[in-house]
């Protein structure tokens, strides 16, 4: 029997359910991921589409067309990024959902970072793949409040 994961917005208006783990786990660096999530990368797992049901809330599932074949779709109410998915290709039929937005924990067997050449330069990692060698960022001293 497999797990079901639910998931929804911020704002609580959408809620989904997989009825499959997601897959090919990753963690997008490239320009249209980062300025969908407004962060240094987007992290989606993938089911196929069959497998993602809208509980709640499908009126205010808004889509953009960001490339030729890419469908980004999210919430209009709070703006929250929920899938992306192919209109054409080999993976035409899957569905990548935004793993922020799952409320059930999932833990991934295997996760990668992908595009890592179009990381953003004010994002530093202490993984030499994605930082490109630079340093990660020095730890500031913990100071302990004053109680004056």
């Amino acid at each position: 029997m497999s797990e079901v994961y639910q998931g929804s917005c911020l704002c609580g208006v959408v809620g989904y359910e997989l009825t499959t783990s997601p897959k090919a786990v990753s963690h997008c660096h490239c320009s249209q991921c980062r300025k969908g999530h407004g962060a240094a990368f987007a992290s989606y797992g993938s089911v196929p589409q069959s497998a993602l049901r809208i509980l709640r809330g499908s009126a205010s599932i808004k889509s953009f067309v960001s490339s030729e074949s890419v469908l980004r779709e999210f919430c209009s109410e709070c703006g929250s990024t929920l899938f992306w998915s192919r209109s054409q290709g080999e993976f035409a039929d899957w569905v990548s959902i935004a793993l922020g937005t799952l409320d059930t924990p999932f833990l991934p067997e295997k996760q990668k970072h992908v595009h890592t050449d179009s990381a953003a330069p004010w994002y530093i990692s202490s993984n030499p793949c994605i930082s490109g060698g630079r340093p990660p960022f020095p730890l500031a001293p913990m100071v302990a409040p004053s109680h004056e």
